[in-house]
């Protein structure tokens, strides 16, 4: 099936994610444009501007009244997400890599790099008190010195967060306290890309390292690990079915220097429980960077460094295939 090809960026896409009904796909990429399409059709809705950088990380908050953007360009701003107005900006000391919104919509988290002489930090906002917006005063700053956060999620019911770091660690931070409550490496590279499963007790985590592992939310415990031949830079779990799509590819900068037919941009498909791979999906012209499964598991996107978002509808026949299975 033909997918739909969304060209709304001009350089490569950072990150793309579904609101909680799928029907909106926002896509974020290393120019200043935060775009919003329609899933069903691949029709632009509309932008968000405002930034001056490269924009890292996007999110929704579970009504999608509101999105959330961080940027290269020193800042973490608000938007409304109707309307495309920005509510409010925090500017930060160096860029923010990674952003969120807590179960309720009220909380939002976001983690600055280690550059220019500063150091990681995670900052938590509460958007019901204005003056921590007004003031830049965040209620709670954790501070990361050891390894930079290059991917952060919330856990569930927003009582921590769960980050990723560049020397493949993985941590959980109390959401009140701040306390580290535990942490584990499994991982002997960075972790490019958190995600949850829809129902929050598990998530996916891709490394540089060739591999795609499932943890366990709240214990952190190690599940299953997904194999390949090249750094995978995202991994999303199907909604529906035990399914992992996992996007990759060499580095950017290594690309030239291969054959397409060895490049191996395709979407990859592996099963969560026997940890097999079943399929794959060509179409990209460089490294895949961000995969998202719309919530309703029929279809899903993936966000390449060629700049395009493609949305590939699953075959009737998929379906049929998971039930016999």
């Amino acid at each position: 099936q033909k997918p739909i090809l969304l060209q709304g960026h001009e350089r490569s896409i950072t990150q793309i994610k579904y609101n909680r009904e799928g029907d909106l796909l926002f896509t974020v990429a290393k120019d200043p444009i935060v775009n919003v399409w329609y899933s069903v059709n691949g029709e632009r809705l509309g932008t968000y501007n405002g930034h001056t950088g490269a924009v890292w990380c996007v999110d929704a908050d579970w009504d999608t009244r509101h999105v959330l953007t961080g940027s290269a360009d020193n800042s973490c701003r608000l938007w409304d997400c109707e309307t495309g107005k920005q509510l409010a900006l925090v500017k930060t000391s160096s860029a923010v890599r990674t952003c969120g919104f807590d179960f309720g919509g009220n909380i939002i988290m976001f983690s600055t790099d280690k550059q220019m002489g500063y150091q990681c930090f995670v900052s938590f906002f509460d958007l019901r008190d204005s003056s921590q917006i007004e003031n830049n005063e965040p209620y709670m700053k954790i501070p990361c010195s050891d390894s930079k956060i290059t991917s952060a999620v919330w856990g569930p019911l927003g009582e921590f967060i769960i980050a990723g770091h560049e020397n493949g660690e993985l941590n959980q931070f109390s959401a009140k306290s701040g306390e580290q409550l535990s942490y584990v490496k499994e991982h002997t590279k960075q972790i490019n890309d958190i995600q949850t499963s829809r129902d929050m007790t598990m998530f996916i985590t891709a490394s540089k390292d060739n591999t795609a592992k499932l943890f366990d939310c709240t214990s952190l415990e190690h599940l299953k690990t997904f194999r390949t031949e090249r750094p995978v830079n995202s991994a999303a779990l199907s909604p529906i079915f035990d399914h992992v799509v996992l996007g990759g590819g060499q580095e950017a900068m290594d690309v030239t220097t291969t054959s397409t037919r060895i490049g191996k941009f395709e979407a990859r498909f592996f099963h969560l429980a026997f940890e097999e791979e079943f399929g794959r999906v060509k179409g990209h012209f460089g490294p895949i960077n961000s995969v998202a499964f719309h919530p309703d598991g029929k279809s899903y996107s993936s966000g390449g460094e060629d700049g395009y978002v493609r949305i590939h509808y699953f075959d009737p026949q998929y379906f049929e295939f998971e039930f016999e299975a």
